[in-house]
């Protein structure tokens, strides 16, 4: 009946295993959930692509790609080098509002950032979330640099009148510095709401029961887990001025 949005604030930051952690739990929680990938790019004919790693993380199967290119580029651009016809937008948010009619859940992965071209017209996976009137959850790196590629991604989203279901960092090191730790307390701030969620670094490594444990510590109760934002953040500043 719904459909959740997730973007990034750039390429490789985890919104593969932030979006298979959500649909572990809405699994487990028996949900029936469906996830979306409308284009896949940089991955060849029969090879494994991000909802081949969503289906091993998370056990769901009920996965949709409606488009793949083989150069790792933008999917407006891998379309043009490979000389085929570019995403339609409006034809992917039409299936998704048909499988919103038979699932609890849908959860849409973008393509790299929030506004990366998917056709010649520029329209974006922030266009498809307009289509679709579905709230976005943004998936940003912990780490050094982070605060302006968030910020930039969240003005973005408000100045095209998005809603915002959370931030997630996709991928929390065992062994935070000092710009991972400091950086928490200004990205709740730019967020303007606590965090939802922090998945360890290297959990698309892990067998399927060791992610679902996983999902749960990393992610928010809003989305089915146990993270405390507050005593993450407090876990984390406590030794910051020692």
């Amino acid at each position: 009946m719904s459909a959740l949005i997730v973007t990034g604030t750039g390429t490789g930051v985890g919104k593969t295993v932030v979006t298979a952690a959500l649909a572990a739990l809405a699994a487990d929680r028996g949900v029936p959930v469906a996830v979306v990938k409308p284009a896949q790019t940089g991955v060849g004919f029969g090879e494994p692509g991000d909802l081949s790693e969503i289906e091993r993380l998370s056990g769901v199967t009920d996965t949709h790609e409606f488009a793949r290119f083989l150069r790792p580029l933008s999917p407006a651009a891998a379309a043009r080098q490979a000389g085929k016809p570019p995403l339609d937008l409006t034809a992917v948010a039409e299936e998704i509002r048909e499988l919103r009619g038979t699932r609890r859940l849908v959860l849409v992965e973008g393509a790299g950032g929030l506004l990366v071209r998917f056709d010649p017209d520029g329209r974006t996976i922030a266009d498809l979330a307009r289509m679709l009137d579905a709230p976005v959850l943004l998936v940003a790196e912990p780490g050094l640099g982070t605060l302006n590629h968030t910020a930039l991604t969240l003005e973005a989203m408000a100045h095209r009148g998005l809603d915002l279901a959370g931030l997630v960092l996709g991928s929390w090191p065992a062994e935070p510095g000092l710009a991972h730790r400091t950086n928490l307390m200004d990205l709740e701030t730019l967020a303007a709401r606590p965090l939802a969620g922090a998945l360890p670094e290297n959990a698309g490594s892990l067998g399927r029961a060791a992610f679902l444990a996983a999902a749960k510590a990393g992610l928010s109760p809003q989305f089915g887990g146990t993270f405390d934002a507050a005593g993450f953040k407090a876990k984390h500043l406590s030794t910051l001025h020692r």
